[in-house]
């Protein structure tokens, strides 16, 4: 057994009216990747920050190579060898990406700042991780992915005996996860320990060697990763059984409330064809690059379309534009909740009815007594916590920003939603929350579009299922009796099923779809 590189002792954290730690034990050998696992606001994330000094505990002790430690804030923890990627960044928008890795830390020859040593040294960096970024650049003008590989190259910058990696491949493509499990995989050889948040269960599978769960500030279960399938672990995770996860839909299509013909726009969609009844949930898939997330920017106004027609309720909408399409009824929420989907320095209750706001309209005013009795009946409803509705949304963890945001569609009459992968980025305790959403949705009549790299979800959840490849539609399909094989032969552009037997008649590769995104 290798060496005992961090341990935990009864960390108790408590914030006002919330114990978000009671007494969890936890320890991280060195060269080994622990998992912690757990619903939003089980506390993976309050413990971590204990653990890099972001937050000093109530109670209980940390102790490095079995040096009791109190660091007292993250300069003090990163000093001593432990780096912490999360999923909120620290970085400084105006700054460039070479002097966010050295904020703090500069180097300086003669008293000035040595910029030739740290542009070297950052280009270095980056080579060695293999993201091909220009050092030069402005934070605030990259992308979320390029900004989380700043962020991991960040935590790379000297000495390190413990990561800790929290949602670490939300905004990666499939090659960059791939680099970051390789360099995983070298700094397991060099005796760092990582601890590693995720909720996507393939992805810990591969890179995991012990899971610890998290329940209401608890651990729960420490297990080594081959006694962790998905099934024990949603258990341990929610309480309830892996069934549970996905509802039953019950619902038959109505009339037709969208169709699509022959769609193009000037991001290179061409020939989309589909339609989508009222009560019908369809699930668009496709790989990283096969355009289904710009199926929905086009249909809500967001991307130029340069041919085809759209017909909403028998209406052909000549140039959709957001402001015609919530007044025809439609609602899309995008991918990218933080960038595009919430105001994060404003509140829940503004938030909640921004796309509703002249609904609440009084004599040029808004009516802020009903508005905030509607707001409350949502997060209610909603089960948004805390339910506190003045707040500022960027308090919130990730599942419940995700329920605020697609709550908004309760606060007006919608026709047509389009969800842009609605799930991402949250437990499956939050994603059974939001399924529940599309389902009451389809159920009262609403027609849904449900974009998603999850292919466990677009099959459980689809009346029909259009695959993209290539900038158009590979193959529509009814979801009833539809198999993971017959979406991902028609996501590769071939048979699937055939090229994934390696010729001794067993499959592999078969959760290859499961985790992509885009």
């Amino acid at each position: 057994m290798s060496e005992l590189l961090l341990k935990a002792e009864n960390i108790t954290k408590t914030f006002p009216g919330v114990k978000a730690l009671d007494k969890v034990n936890f320890d991280l050998r060195a060269g080994e990747v622990h998992v912690l696992f757990g619903e939003n606001g089980a506390g993976k994330s309050t413990l971590t920050k204990v653990l890099a000094g972001s937050y000093l505990p109530d109670e209980g002790a940390i102790y490095l190579r079995g040096q009791k430690m109190a660091f007292r804030n993250p300069y003090d923890a990163r000093s001593r060898g432990v780096s912490a990627v999360y999923q909120e960044f620290s970085l400084v928008p105006k700054l460039t990406v070479v002097e966010n890795l050295f904020l703090g830390r500069e180097l300086t020859k003669r008293g000035f700042l040595d910029k030739e040593a740290m542009l070297k040294q950052a280009r270095e960096s980056l080579d060695d991780l293999g993201f091909d970024l220009d050092p030069m650049a402005k934070v605030g003008g990259l992308k979320r992915a390029e900004r989380q590989m700043v962020e991991i190259t960040k935590a790379f910058q000297g000495k390190m005996s413990v990561l800790i990696l929290d949602e670490p491949t939300a905004s990666l493509s499939d090659k960059e996860v791939i680099r970051l499990f390789e360099l995983i995989v070298r700094l397991k050889g060099e005796g760092v320990g990582i601890i590693y948040i995720s909720h996507r269960i393939d992805e810990l599978k591969k890179v995991g060697d012990r899971i610890s769960v998290l329940r209401d500030g608890r651990n729960v279960a420490t297990l080594d990763m081959a006694e962790a399938d998905e099934e024990k672990l949603i258990s341990l995770m929610t309480g309830r059984d892996y069934e549970e996860i996905f509802p039953v839909i019950e619902t038959t299509p109505g009339k037709v409330v969208l169709e699509v013909q022959n769609l193009a726009t000037a991001t290179g969609l061409h020939d989309i064809s589909f339609q989508v009844r009222q009560g019908e949930i369809l699930g668009i898939a496709g790989l990283v690059g096969a355009g289904k997330s710009r199926v929905g920017r086009a249909l809500y106004g967001l991307e130029k379309i340069t041919g085809g027609t759209v017909i909403m309720e028998g209406y052909a909408v000549e140039e959709p534009t957001p402001i015609t399409s919530l007044k025809l009824g439609v609602m899309y929420f995008p991918a990218d909740r933080h960038k595009e989907g919430l105001v994060l320095c404003r509140s829940v209750r503004e938030n909640q009815t921004l796309a509703a706001l002249p609904l609440f309209e009084k004599k040029g005013f808004i009516d802020l007594k009903r508005e905030e009795s509607t707001v409350r009946g949502i997060v209610k409803k909603m089960n948004v916590r805390p339910g506190r509705i003045h707040g500022a949304i960027n308090n919130l963890s990730g599942g419940n920003q995700q329920k605020v945001m697609l709550s908004r569609g309760l606060t007006r009459e919608v026709k047509l939603f389009i969800f842009d992968e609605a799930s991402c980025g949250i437990d499956v305790g939050a994603k059974r929350e939001v399924y529940l959403f599309l389902k009451e949705q389809a159920e009262k009549g609403a027609a849904v579009i449900f974009i998603s790299s999850e292919l466990t979800e677009v099959l459980h959840l689809s009346h029909n299922i259009v695959v993209m490849h290539a900038g158009t539609v590979a193959k529509s399909m009814p979801g009833l009796g539809a198999t993971e094989e017959d979406v991902l032969s028609a996501c590769f552009g071939y048979d699937y099923q055939n090229i994934c037997n390696n010729g001794n008649g067993s499959r592999t590769g078969g959760s290859v779809a499961k985790s992509i995104e885009g």
